[in-house]
């Protein structure tokens, strides 16, 4: 089944979840209102679901004056994957994480954390990036972005349910409103299959040129991220199958139908590639004219563990 066909079937699903919850919160009135209102929201998000997502995390924009070192990697890789250089974005986030975004290649964006700049060297910077690529080259980010543009929508239906008990199923109707509401947002996230995971994996292996940087990486992402609370993500749970890995605390039972495989299993299957992959990018080779490795060219060449120029009183890290 083609990606466009999993987008209309899981978004025809959450446009029909929507119409229930407003069947529980207004009846008739208030289903064909929230039916028609998922339609439109439909559309909204095609083109905006991206910015939505961005605007939940508070993420700023990265330019090249701002990090050019960043910019370098990311453009390197970029045209090793054959793809356009996509946005940059920054969220302060002390947890180490990153995600894309954006309905197709020409229009996609790279979220990373302070964290992640802070914490990671550079080898694992170009693999967590390149995983990211991997997402926007296989177009996984429509979905993925739209679903959890939905999703908060019923959430936020939910809340306003909370407060208006002009409903056919009176309290009741509420009380259900409010469960199917999580629910929602955790049927969303396993409706992302996993096999996207280690398929970005993979890929992702092959555009950094090898796959040893991203296996740290996720290593590192794991032993930090429940050191660290992602409030954004937290207070948006919808979003979490956007992040390379699972940001929620597992304080709630969010984590129960987290999206994510396993991290062991996502190092071991990249270990495994590593025996027998050859160092020369993408399988279908990089693109006319790229350069023939992700460390080379403008300001990524740097000498290892220099302390590169940052603003007084920022985070010490190599990239801050």
């Amino acid at each position: 089944m083609s990606g466009y066909a999993r987008t209309a079937i899981l978004m025809a699903g959450l446009v029909a979840l929507f119409a229930g919850v407003g069947f529980l919160l207004g009846g008739r009135q208030g289903m064909v209102i929230a039916f028609l209102f998922g339609l439109g929201m439909n559309v909204f998000t095609w083109w905006n679901s991206d910015r939505m997502v961005l605007r939940m995390h508070h993420a700023e924009p990265i330019g090249p004056a701002e990090n050019p070192r960043l910019h370098s990697l990311v453009a390197n890789l970029a045209a090793r994957a054959g793809l356009p250089m996509p946005a940059l974005y920054l969220i302060h986030e002390d947890q180490p994480n990153a995600f894309a975004t954006g309905r197709s290649p020409e229009h996609s964006a790279v979220a990373v954390t302070s964290g992640l700049l802070a914490m990671m060297p550079e080898e694992e910077v170009a693999g967590v990036v390149a995983h990211e690529l991997a997402h926007i080259r296989n177009r996984d980010t429509l979905i993925m972005t739209m679903t959890a543009s939905v999703a908060g929508a019923i959430g936020m239906l939910a809340q306003f349910g909370h407060r208006d008990r002009n409903n056919p199923l009176g309290g009741i109707g509420i009380l259900i409103a409010i469960i199917v509401a999580p629910l929602a947002a955790m049927l969303v996230q396993m409706a992302i299959s996993r096999s996207r995971e280690y398929e970005a994996d993979r890929l992702g292996a092959e555009i950094a040129g090898h796959p040893r940087g991203l296996a740290n990486a996720l290593q590192r992402l794991e032993a930090a991220r429940h050191g660290f609370v992602n409030q954004a993500a937290e207070a948006n749970p919808a979003t979490a199958h956007l992040f390379i890995v699972n940001p929620l605390s597992g304080a709630r039972m969010d984590n129960l139908f987290s999206t994510h495989p396993s991290t062991a299993n996502r190092v071991r299957a990249l270990m495994e590639m590593a025996g027998g992959m050859p160092l020369g990018g993408p399988r279908n080779g990089p693109a006319p004219g790229a350069p023939r490795g992700p460390w080379s060219g403008g300001s990524v060449r740097g000498t290892p563990g220099r302390p590169w120029e940052r603003p007084v009183g920022r985070r010490s890290g190599p990239w801050a």
